[in-house]
């Protein structure tokens, strides 16, 4: 799932490639699944003829900003990507579109000519992302409910010591809450922890101060580069990740991923698959020497996919649906247990998709309740259990499944121009 990294390149294309110029053409995808809250006809009436002025960020969320409002707004979700016809905006491999598609995609759901024929387009192949139009998206959820952005509002280091302290849940689990720091998602928290020589389960207020600063290097400069820093430099290029990073080798099947020649093991932190290096993040003070249950085989793709899907469609909408609020106190379950999972599927992003077991800014994993009409989804085919992706098979039958059922704004192109 796009993460900071794959985000910022999207605004980054934007900025460099479209500022005022004026959209002279859109089509919005019928697809009320994505298109949050406005109709197809509404929203391209809305943004026809206005010029973009700036695109914006906060964690995995981007907005344009026209020259008046509303303005687009866009949660990325499981394979949300922005295309810029002609341009290289990103090499993120869930939401490549090669040169010999259609354009626009069969995926897209806001498609937008500008004055000079520049044409963009947002696409989503699974249907997680959410296409709105707000007035003032930065003051709306989910977006004002973020915490700070962890590459533009890094904490210093002693805030950072000073949150963790006040903590008893796991440090991946914090980390991962997008009320806490947003941005950061699985295959993030897994390289900085990596970085820090820091185990996923351990307990944030138990970390050392020394740890604490290993962690904070982790996030803003190792080796002279922030994970974050560099993956945003190389336009979140996969391919150009410096090698000794845990990232290259996650997606490899148990018993066969190493990093630096040591293993690498799976195992469930903060809801979620996580990689690590048993040899190099060990548990400390009372949590030393306990056993951390690795998933059975028969097991572990289950928890990974069920998490993984759930993720994309909650963690990146930060604290909105993560902690529900009474009386302005946040509810959550007993401590430690980890809440069940609702549903079943098998697909599963690259290791930063967005899960229905979420964290609250403090020790207790929340399960968010059951809508109404029970959410079912069809059965999926079964995959080969392992650490990394999903099988290809199961994500081209889905596609596949989503375009028969979604009219795309290609289509729609098609035959308003007819």
């Amino acid at each position: 799932m796009p993460e900071l990294p794959e985000v910022e390149a999207a605004r980054r294309a934007i900025e460099e490639n479209c500022l005022g110029k004026k959209i002279k053409r859109s089509v919005v995808a019928d697809d009320a699944k994505v298109i949050d809250g406005v109709s197809p006809s509404d929203f391209e009436a809305s943004i026809t003829g206005k010029t973009i002025v700036a695109a914006h960020r906060k964690g995995k969320n981007m907005w344009i900003q026209l020259d008046s409002p509303p303005f687009p707004s866009f949660q990325f979700g499981m394979a949300g990507a922005i295309y810029i016809k002609g341009v290289a905006v990103t090499k993120y491999k869930r939401s490549a579109v090669n040169d010999t598609d259609e354009w626009p995609s069969k995926y897209s759901k806001l498609f937008i000519e500008l004055d000079d024929g520049l044409e963009l387009s947002f696409t989503d192949k699974r249907r997680f992302a959410k296409v709105r139009l707000l007035q003032n998206p930065a003051s709306a959820p989910p977006i004002c409910e973020l915490g700070p952005d962890a590459l533009l509002e890094p904490m210093t280091e002693d805030k950072l010591f000073k949150s963790l302290s006040k903590k008893k849940i796991g440090i991946k689990a914090l980390i991962l809450d997008q009320g806490f720091i947003s941005g950061v998602g699985n295959w993030i928290a897994d390289e900085v922890l990596y970085q820090a020589r820091i185990h996923p389960l351990q307990s944030a207020a138990s970390i050392s101060k020394e740890k604490c600063a290993a962690l904070h290097s982790a996030l803003k400069e190792v080796i002279g580069h922030s994970v974050l820093e560099k993956a945003v430099e190389v336009g979140a290029d996969s391919s150009q990740f410096p090698s000794n990073w845990i990232f290259h080798n996650r997606e490899k099947k148990p018993g066969k991923a190493f990093v630096d020649g040591k293993k690498i093991e799976f195992i469930a932190a903060g809801g979620r698959t996580s990689a690590i290096v048993p040899e190099l993040q060990k548990l400390s003070g009372d949590q030393a020497g306990k056993e951390v249950v690795q998933e059975k085989k028969g097991s572990s793709k289950k928890s990974k996919d069920e998490g993984d899907v759930a993720e994309s469609e909650n963690e990146d909408e930060g604290i909105e649906k993560n902690v529900k609020v009474k009386g302005g106190k946040k509810t959550s379950q007993s401590k430690g247990k980890k809440a069940p999972v609702k549903r079943k599927s098998n697909r599963r992003d690259e290791g930063s998709s967005d899960d229905e077991v979420m964290e609250t800014e403090d020790d207790k994993p929340v399960t968010k309740k059951k809508a109404k009409g029970g959410n079912k989804r069809p059965p999926a085919k079964k995959s080969e259990v392992n650490g990394g992706d999903e099988d290809e098979e199961v994500e081209e039958e889905e596609e596949k499944r989503v375009a028969k059922k979604v009219p795309s704004a290609g289509r729609q192109n098609k035959k308003r121009a007819k």
